[in-house]
């Protein structure tokens, strides 16, 4: 019997590289994206190895979105795992964050994951279906030394909080919860990054980019596979008995 997974923030990204793992490895994978043309390209490409996949446009900080999501593939696919990934991030120096991107960077990846968390974990439990559930947080989400993003470091502390209450509470209902706390990650975000770190300490892109590798004993940055693949091994049967943990994915650049 085909597993269905619900993956949020999967237009683009670390996401997009979830999705196609996990269907690359058998499961029906629920697309969702803030932007639904995203989700929907990302949806066709997944390989269809059993059943057809499927898309919906989400704005994770919905509720009402969230929920009803969540209860269409419980009841029409069974939901066997819940995957939220959904982010967003601004740099800035800590005395020049506005409010408004202060608002939006909790609103999504903190409130996003617990509405999320909620909508999942309501109808898993409805529909007698022990689930998995995995957030992305970040290893900004266990060390404050990061330049230029503390509210995107205070949101990830956040989710890996977050994580341990709700693995905490669905325990007893066969539902695990953990994370993965990816390092520097090769994606259009760090992109972005790269270049607003670049801005901000007077330097140069290409600098940043080899200042990130020297910082990753492994010496390279970090592929969006590298993240898909820490979640595939915890949404499978060989992670059963783990939850409530974030798991470091970074190549060495934060141990903990």
């Amino acid at each position: 019997m085909t597993s269905t997974v619900v993956i949020t923030g999967a237009g683009s990204g670390i996401g997009r590289v979830i999705a196609l793992t996990l269907a690359e490895r058998g499961w029906r994978v629920i697309v969702t994206d803030i932007d639904g043309d995203a989700a929907v390209r990302t949806m066709e490409e997944l390989p269809v190895l059993a059943t057809p996949h499927y898309s919906y446009p989400l704005d994770v900080t919905d509720a009402g979105q969230s929920a009803a999501i969540a209860d269409e593939v419980a009841d029409q696919h069974g939901i066997d795992a819940w995957v939220s990934n959904a982010g967003v991030s601004f740099m800035h120096r800590f005395l020049d964050a506005t409010p408004e991107r202060i608002d939006t960077t909790l609103a999504v990846n903190l409130k996003g994951v617990m509405l999320c968390g909620q909508a999942a974990a309501r109808a898993m439990l409805r529909t007698g279906s022990p689930g998995r559930i995995v957030n992305t947080a970040s290893m900004a989400g266990k060390q404050g030394r990061v330049p230029f993003l503390a509210d995107y470091v205070a949101s990830k502390f956040g989710v890996v909080g977050l994580t341990q209450a709700m693995a905490f509470e669905l325990a007893p209902h066969g539902v695990t919860v953990n994370a993965v706390c990816p390092g520097f990650v090769a994606t259009p975000m760090q992109a972005r990054e790269l270049a607003w770190e670049a801005e901000l300490k007077g330097s140069t892109p290409e600098a940043v980019r080899q200042s990130w590798v020297d910082d990753t004993p492994l010496g390279r940055l970090q592929q969006p596979e590298d993240v898909a693949r820490a979640v595939a091994f915890l949404l499978s049967d060989d992670a059963s008995f783990i939850t409530g943990e974030s798991l470091s994915v970074n190549g060495g650049a934060y141990m903990d």
